[in-house]
C-alpha cells in the first residue's frame, strides 16, 4: 500500500483501551494500526485502567501511553481530565493533529490544548448524548440532579458551545449527525465516517472451524448464543437473561456473554451474575470476561443477540454480521443505518421480552432463515464497513486539517 504524500503525526486519545473490552477500544485499535500501515506516526493516549498495565509500551508498532488515575471506578474519567491536559501540552511538539475518540471527559482538555498551540482537533462520539450532555443523565441522577434544571442546562450549554469549536466532528451514524446538528454544530464541520471492521479478522468460520472453537471453549452440545460488548444495562442484558431463562425451560442451548461492565455507571455485571446464580441457570449462561480473540467466540456461535436500547453505531453487531452470524437486535440509533429486518437481521422493539423470545426461538428453529440473514449480513459489512476504506476516510480528513492549519506539519 502506498503511503500518503504527507506523513501525519497523530495523537489518538481515548478514555479506555485494551485490555478493556468494548467496541470503542477495538475501533481505536483498528484505526491506529490502519494509519500506521499507511505510513503515519500514531501515539495512543488512554487511562491506565489496570495496575498491571505498563505506563508506556509499544504493541505492533503502536506507542501506547497510559495516564493515572489507575484502577476501576465510575468517576475516574473526570480525574483523567486533569491528567490529560498537561500531557496534551507537554507532547505538543510530538503531534500534528489530535483525534479524540469518545470526548465525554477528554473533549474539553483536548480542545484547550489544540486552541492554545494551533493543533487541529477532531472529536468523535462513541456514544449518543456526548455532545448534548444526555449521556450524563444517569450519573447526575445519583446526585438527584436533572439535565433540565436551570444550572445544569446552562453548564451543558456552555460545554456544547465550546465543543462546537472543534475543527471537525465525526458522526458514525445518521443518529449522531442529527444530534450534532441539533446542538448547532456547523454542517460543514460534520463528517460522516462509520466505524470499520477488520474483515480479515472477523469473517465466517467453516463448520469444521466452528466445531473446533466449541471444543476449545468447552461448550456443550446444542445451540450457542453469544453477546459481545460491555455488560451494561442499556444494552438490554437484564431483559435478555429473563428471556433466556424462559427459553431454557423448554430447549437446550448456551448463552455466552463476552465482556465486562468496567467503570461504566450502567455496569450490570454483578446483577447479571447474581440473577443467573439465583435462578440456577448454571452452564446455560457463561460469563467470559477479558478475552483477546472476540472473533473466535463469534465464530463458535449459532446466533448473535444484541437487544440494545441505546446505540450510536453498534460495532459489536457489525463484527458479528461480518462473521456471518444471524442476529436478533433492535433498530435503535445507528443500527438503523445498516440493519434491515428480515434482510440481514431480525429486528425487535427494545424492551419487548415476548418479541425477544419469539425471535430467538424462530432463528434457532429456522436454520435456513438464519443462514440467509447471516450471509446477507456478511455482504453488507464487506461492502460498506471494511476497515481499510474507513481508515482512508480518516486519512483524507486529517491530512486536509493539518494542511489547512496554521501549525505546519513536521
Amino acid at each position: 500500500m502506498n503511503a500518503s504524500p504527507q506523513m501525519l503525526r497523530v495523537l489518538l486519545a481515548t478514555e479506555t483501551f485494551a485490555p478493556e473490552i468494548g467496541g470503542g477500544e477495538r475501533q481505536a485499535a483498528l484505526l491506529a494500526h490502519g494509519l500506521l500501515r499507511r505510513g503515519h506516526q500514531v501515539t495512543l493516549l488512554t487511562r491506565r485502567s489496570r495496575s498491571d498495565s505498563p505506563k508506556e509500551t509499544v504493541i505492533d508498532g503502536l506507542r501506547i501511553l497510559r495516564l493515572p488515575p489507575v484502577g476501576p471506578g465510575r468517576h475516574v474519567r473526570w480525574k483523567l481530565q486533569l491528567r490529560a491536559l498537561p500531557e496534551f501540552v507537554r507532547r505538543r511538539r510530538e503531534y500534528d493533529v489530535l483525534l479524540i475518540s469518545g470526548y465525554r471527559a477528554l473533549g474539553i482538555p483536548g480542545l484547550m490544548a489544540g486552541r492554545w498551540y494551533g493543533k487541529p482537533v477532531v472529536l468523535k462520539a462513541d456514544s449518543l448524548g456526548e455532545m448534548s450532555g444526555e449521556f450524563f443523565r444517569a450519573g447526575l441522577g445519583e446526585w438527584r440532579i436533572k439535565p433540565e434544571g436551570a444550572m445544569m442546562r446552562g453548564l451543558l450549554g456552555m460545554r456544547a458551545r465550546y465543543l462546537r469549536m472543534a475543527d471537525a466532528h465525526v458522526a458514525v451514524s445518521a443518529e449522531v449527525e442529527r444530534e450534532l446538528l441539533a446542538q448547532a454544530v456547523p454542517r460543514e464541520r460534520i463528517h460522516r465516517i462509520a466505524n470499520g471492521v477488520d474483515t480479515d479478522r472477523f469473517q465466517p468460520a467453516t463448520e469444521a472451524r466452528r466445531l473446533q472453537h466449541r471444543h476449545e471453549f468447552g461448550l456443550p452440545a446444542g445451540p450457542v448464543l453469544v453477546y459481545t460488548g460491555r455488560l451494561v444495562s442499556y444494552k438490554g442484558l437484564p431483559l435478555l437473561l429473563e428471556a433466556w431463562r424462559e427459553i431454557c425451560g423448554r430447549r437446550p442451548g448456551t448463552l455466552v456473554l463476552v465482556g465486562e461492565g468496567g467503570g461504566d455507571i450502567h455496569n450490570c455485571e454483578a446483577q447479571l451474575s447474581d440473577y443467573a446464580a439465583t435462578h440456577r441457570m448454571g452452564e446455560r449462561v457463561r460469563f467470559e470476561r477479558a478475552v483477546t480473540r472476540v472473533e473466535d467466540w463469534l465464530r463458535a456461535a449459532d446466533l448473535f443477540v444484541f437487544p440494545t436500547e441505546n446505540e450510536a453505531f453498534g460495532l459489536s453487531l457489525v463484527e458479528a454480521m461480518a462473521c456471518g452470524l444471524p442476529a436478533v437486535t433492535t433498530g435503535v440509533g445507528g443500527i438503523g443505518d445498516y440493519a434491515v429486518h428480515g434482510v440481514n437481521a431480525w429486528i425487535i422493539e427494545p424492551g419487548d421480552r415476548v418479541a425477544m423470545i419469539a425471535a430467538i426461538e424462530r432463528l434457532l428453529d429456522d436454520r435456513e432463515l438464519g443462514s440467509r440473514l447471516g450471509q446477507a449480513a456478511c455482504e453488507t459489512v464487506r461492502e460498506r464497513y471494511g476497515g481499510d476504506a474507513i481508515t482512508g476516510q480518516y486519512e483524507r480528513l486529517l491530512t486536509e486539517l493539518v494542511a489547512a492549519s496554521s501549525q505546519p506539519a513536521a
